[in-house]
């Protein structure tokens, strides 16, 4: 198969891109900063919010083979912090990158699989798609959009051969965390004294979850499955349970455990 992978500098991408070449697919990744090649990959530098990259990516891989696939939406960022002292500008970024560069590479990838009358189409959103969680309230915005949007996409590509998947993992251990931008400072510190605690909370399930290669592997299954999922959660069992629990309990109460589990 023709496979498109956004962002396969580090982390999901990077072990996708690994993982689905060694299956014997031919892979396409984009990047900003390359440093560390994969063998069998084709790498295309592109930045997910610069228009006319992301169509001359897209455009590379069709002169080239002609189709595409499959089209994985990987790239992504978090910005960190109480929402009260997230700048326009962060708000903007957070989305242009992480729901804008989706849709701008299915802006050109659609049609294609549309036209071809085949393809999967596979988001990465986040467990932070199905809830709002604290301190990441711009990153779950994010996420929240991306759910909101391939739900729609599923339903008008439904009579075209066109699936569409969305992926929530739950805490993993890559250098996102590393990478993150956090609202910091004593202004931060003296208005949200609980934000140090939670934030201290929230990079220790990450550093302590589960590895990139664990859901490469679950990809590298939906990839060659012939009835791919809507969705799927791939996480620890107690932020699966998490999910289940907020669909039956009233929303306060679901509140509250989330204030405990986060330390507010």
């Amino acid at each position: 198969m023709i496979i498109l992978i956004t962002g396969i500098t580090s982390g999901f991408g990077k072990a996708m891109a690994e993982r689905l070449t060694a299956d014997g697919h031919k892979v396409y990744g984009t990047h900003r900063h390359a440093q560390e090649l994969l063998e069998g990959v084709t790498y295309i530098h592109c930045d997910a919010t610069d228009d006319a990259q992301v169509e001359a990516a897209v455009k590379q891989v069709l002169d080239a083979e002609g189709r595409i696939d499959v089209f994985i939406n990987n790239a992504g960022m978090g910005i960190g912090g109480p929402l009260e002292f997230s700048s326009l500008e962060d708000a903007r970024r957070q989305m242009d990158v992480n729901w804008m560069g989706m849709v701008r590479f299915l802006h050109w990838v659609v049609p294609a699989m549309r036209s071809q009358k085949s393809g999967k189409i596979i988001c990465i959103s986040s467990i932070g798609g199905l809830m709002g969680l604290p301190y990441q309230g711009l990153y779950s915005a994010s996420k929240y959009a991306i759910e909101g949007y391939c739900e729609a996409l599923r339903l008008e590509l439904r009579g075209f051969g066109v699936s569409v998947t969305v992926v929530e993992p739950g805490d993993f251990s890559t250098n996102f965390t590393a990478q993150r931008k956090s609202a910091a400072g004593p202004e931060v510190a003296a208005a949200y004294p609980n934000y140090a605690r939670s934030l201290a909370s929230i990079e220790h399930d990450e550093n302590t979850g589960l590895k990139p290669a664990y859901l490469a592997g679950k990809i590298s299954k939906i990839v060659v499955s012939k009835r791919p999922p809507y969705n799927i959660i791939i996480a620890s069992f107690l932020q699966k349970l998490s999910v289940w629990v907020k669909g039956v309990v009233p929303r306060r109460t679901f509140a509250w455990i989330l204030s405990l589990y986060y330390k507010l």
